[in-house]
């Protein structure tokens, strides 16, 4: 406790500036207008919400020293943890709390547990344990960190608390990558308080100053200030927004089932990208998209401007990605073909492609577009690499090149432009004819990127191998074609 007569240590939340208190004053100073509502033509899943603005702050700081009802504790299963955050609410909470954690008994992940603040300002601490991070089991993670948050807001709920101080639960010793995390925690309250805003006054998220950033990017796609910042975020919303309470959405294990097929569930007057004209028919009358012939013609006249011309390509790319989110893609999920990994030497999230999982003869191909625009969508909008396993593929596996024209048609700009690298691992002397051909005479810019990759050894120097998860029989053939060095590395249990 603090002296009689010294200066308090301890925060107020009242004193804190608000999540919107700096963007409106900038926006008086810059004497910006703001949108009319009439201009808005598409609205983010997160529209502009006032009243829920009010609520939100974002506080470089240590959340022990909030004065608030509630501050939140990342901890492990025992509550023993000794990470920054722990260490410092347990010193400024005296020695009674370790006496009180005792009596808990431990506290499984995802679940959050209570106790007093002792001589915290706060009144109460919530406990609650993160997942342990492995790429490999990245769907686990997200779950249970969903459940962190959203436990963690219920039991505020339930004992009628005004405010919670949020650290962040994601501790750095759990691996648990920031930005990753950062967009399940902010749309887990977003969600919340569109339900339940009326049991909580005010959320700190209490951040230190590696984290800021990340959190001040990301807070704009969540909670747009204004209807020109939810405009401006849009395009940058990752592809799994979760449900209606933010959970992880996972496709393969989604069941459809509606009155009447065709017609999307939650099908609205209002207008938004999850209002696809998509639904009713993909001929160009059903579109509204005019005379596609007569645009055709005016593109191979060159009368159509660079920018309609990527205005156009933009307005296809949104109906694909609209249908990617309605579809059920679970069958396509299921072949294991496509799925994130962890990070190259650059820090560049690797995509893996199985080539040997893709029963091209047997599956819609079209559906196999959709799920590549459903999951690379928002993996794309920054740099990344795609690992390509040719292994044992045969004709059976072999993806056509009209196929490979059209998805790079079909993506937005933002696919090529991050790509910085595609590995080519155990490619036969046909595949590096045929994508010498592809790259030369089919598509521009893509030459330069592939990386012919003879063995494992030889991916490990640009992916640490703890960084990928490698199909077994990748590894049994490796270890027969190129020598034994690398057959003891465990193969991946999900594949």
């Amino acid at each position: 406790m603090d002296p009689l007569g010294a200066p308090s240590q301890f925060v107020d939340v009242d004193s804190l500036p608000g999540w919107t208190d700096a963007y409106e004053a900038k926006q008086l100073d810059s004497h910006q207008n703001p949108v009319e509502k009439a201009q808005v033509g598409v609205r983010s899943p997160f529209p502009y919400r006032k009243d829920i603005n009010a609520k939100i702050i974002l506080w470089k700081g240590d959340v022990a020293l909030l004065n608030c009802t509630a501050i939140v504790n990342t901890s492990n299963e025992s509550l023993t943890d000794k990470n920054p955050v722990s260490e410092s609410i347990f010193m400024h909470a005296g020695p009674d709390l370790r006496d009180e954690l005792q009596k808990l008994k431990g506290c499984r992940t995802g679940e959050a547990k209570l106790t007093k603040g002792f001589n915290l300002a706060a009144r109460f601490i919530i406990h609650t344990v993160g997942p342990k991070y492995k790429s490999r089991y990245r769907t686990a993670a997200e779950s249970s960190l969903y459940s962190c948050y959203r436990n963690v807001l219920q039991l505020a709920k339930e004992q009628s608390m005004c405010s919670v101080g949020f650290c962040v639960i994601n501790s750095l010793k759990r691996c648990y990558p920031l930005e990753d995390a950062t967009h399940i925690a902010l749309r887990t309250v977003r969600r919340f308080l569109e339900i339940h805003g009326e049991t909580l006054e005010k959320v700190v998220f209490a951040v230190s100053e590696l984290e800021e950033a990340t959190y001040q990017k990301l807070l704009p796609l969540y909670f747009p200030r204004s209807l020109e910042e939810e405009i401006q975020s849009l395009p940058y919303l990752p592809a799994d927004i979760g449900n209606a309470e933010g959970e992880p959405v996972v496709p393969e294990r989604q069941i459809r089932i509606t009155e009447k097929p065709g017609v999307p569930d939650d099908a609205s007057d209002e207008e938004g990208l999850e209002a696809d004209l998509s639904f009713i028919g993909s001929h160009a009358f059903a579109r509204m998209e005019g005379d596609v012939d007569k645009q055709r013609r005016l593109i191979l006249q060159g009368q159509l401007s660079e920018a309609a011309l990527q205005k156009q390509h933009q307005r296809n790319y949104n109906r694909w990605l609209c249908q990617a989110r309605a579809e059920d893609l679970s069958d396509i999920a299921s072949l294991k073909a496509l799925y994130q990994t962890g990070v190259d030497n650059c820090g560049r999230t690797v995509m893996v492609v199985v080539g040997r999982n893709i029963p091209v003869t047997l599956i819609d191909m079209e559906k196999a577009l959709l799920y590549f625009i459903h999951v690379m969508d928002h993996i794309a909008v920054k740099e990344y690499v795609l690992v390509y396993f040719h292994t044992l593929t045969n004709d059976y596996n072999q993806l056509d090149s009209n196929f490979l024209k059209k998805l790079y048609d079909v993506v937005d700009a933002k696919y090529k432009r991050n790509l910085k690298a595609l590995y080519f691992v155990h490619p036969t002397f046909r595949s590096k004819v045929s994508a010498w051909f592809f790259t030369t005479f089919t598509v521009s810019g893509l030459k330069d990127k592939i990386h012919y990759v003879e063995s494992l050894q030889q991916l490990f120097t640009a992916i640490p191998p703890e960084q990928i998860d490698l199909p077994p029989f990748v590894l049994e053939y490796d270890a027969r074609e190129n020598g034994p060095y690398y057959s003891s590395y465990p193969p991946s249990p999900d594949l």
